[in-house]
């Protein structure tokens, strides 16, 4: 017998129930039904019960807030739970069940050089369908198909100030340092006259003035790529939305210039 609740950590599997089932389900959608039928258990605890006609399954219950599973050696039962909302399955004669790995499903982007586990993107990082391995990305960064030469990971296209591209591992070759070997002390603070560094704080990527604490003016590195100086003598971004100064409240800045 198995049983979760949903304080149980979730495991990254999929489960999947088949039998002759009879599933019941209270509450605003309450009905019940008999079939030969699939019950797909996701890690997320998500619960879909699907019969032979098309791609709607009969029954569901998104993310409940609990899921008991139990089998022997007469079939299984399953009872997931989400406020007043009750799913029940309970299968009849002939019934079976197996589990499989799951991950979230990404683009194709390669193998990882040690272990050989696929690589793929889902979102903001490239992570390996085999193991714990994530690399996260920089904002709007591309992966691209050229292989690191020291390490043999992806490389990736990122804009932060100017092009960059490099490893996607910042153990192997770190953005933060690149930025900064184009930028730091390149920019002046339209506040007190000391040169802008590049730092990072709070999780970004900042121009943060160099007199700090005593001049604590700070500016988050957009993703794009210097065009030109604004009128407060900052630099101009190309971004995907549009042309910005370094300063995103600039009143002195005037769009497209």
């Amino acid at each position: 017998m198995l049983q979760r609740a949903a304080s149980d950590p979730m495991p990254e599997t999929i489960r999947v129930f088949a039998g002759d089932c009879t599933t019941t389900f209270e509450g605003s959608r309450a009905r019940t039904q008999r079939g030969r039928v699939v019950v797909v258990v996701k890690p997320d605890r998500t619960v879909l019960v699907h019969d032979a006609d098309g791609y709607q399954p009969v029954s569901w219950l998104t993310r409940p807030d609990s899921l008991t599973v139990e089998t022997d050696s007469s079939g299984f039962g399953l009872v997931a739970r989400t406020d007043e909302q009750v799913l029940r399955v309970r299968s009849h004669e002939s019934s079976g069940w197996v589990e499989y790995p799951a991950t979230e499903a990404g683009v194709p982007v390669g193998s990882h050089p040690r272990t050989g586990e696929p690589l793929v993107r889902t979102g903001g990082a490239v992570v390996g369908l085999d193991s714990d391995a994530e690399y996260r990305l920089p904002a709007g960064a591309t992966v691209l198909d050229d292989a690191c030469e020291d390490c043999g990971l992806p490389t990736i296209r990122a804009e932060c100030g100017a092009v960059f591209e490099l490893c996607v591992d910042r153990a192997c070759e770190s953005l933060d340092d690149a930025v900064r070997d184009r930028f730091d002390g390149e920019w002046t603070c339209p506040d007190c006259g000391s040169d802008l560094r590049i730092i990072r704080r709070g999780g970004r990527l900042l121009a943060g003035c160099s007199a700090y604490p005593d001049c604590e003016t700070a500016f988050s590195i957009p993703a794009g790529v210097v065009v030109g100086e604004c009128d407060c003598g900052l630099p101009v971004f190309e971004t995907a939305r549009g042309r910005r100064c370094l300063d995103g409240t600039c009143e002195a800045f005037v769009g497209g210039e």
